[in-house]
């Protein structure tokens, strides 16, 4: 008996998919009013959970007068929206502004490439 229940927490244990043991998540930094935060929201938000980039690095948002208290950014963070991209808590690169969606999802894939090991399932 103790054997099966071993070999089944076993097989369980690898039958899960591989991530790091540190969670990345992308930081959106945002304040009341910003414009490119609302069409952000409008043109991006309701895709990014159900990608690739969404799944790998879930989305965070944090007031940008709360930054420096949820986050350890490698500069200041002066203009909204920035997209920090973060591994526990420390930022490993970042996005300032949003140039539209024809811009952003290139631009978010090469620094989920050159930052971590994001790996497409569509490419």
């Amino acid at each position: 008996m103790i054997r099966t229940l071993t070999a089944l927490s076993l097989a369980a244990l690898t039958a899960l998919p591989a991530r790091p043991v540190e969670a990345v998540e992308l930081v959106m930094v945002e304040q009341p009013g910003c414009i490119y935060c609302q069409r952000w929201d409008e043109e991006i938000a309701p895709a990014y959970p159900k990608t690739a980039e969404g799944e790998f690095a879930p989305l965070r948002r944090v007031d940008i007068s709360a930054v420096e208290e949820s986050v350890t950014p490698q500069r200041k963070v002066i203009f909204t929206p920035t997209f920090l991209l973060v591994e526990d808590d420390v930022e490993l690169g970042r996005l300032e502004g949003y140039p539209g969606a024809e811009f952003f999802w290139p631009m978010l894939d090469t620094l989920l490439h050159d930052k971590t090991d994001f790996e497409d399932p569509t490419e």
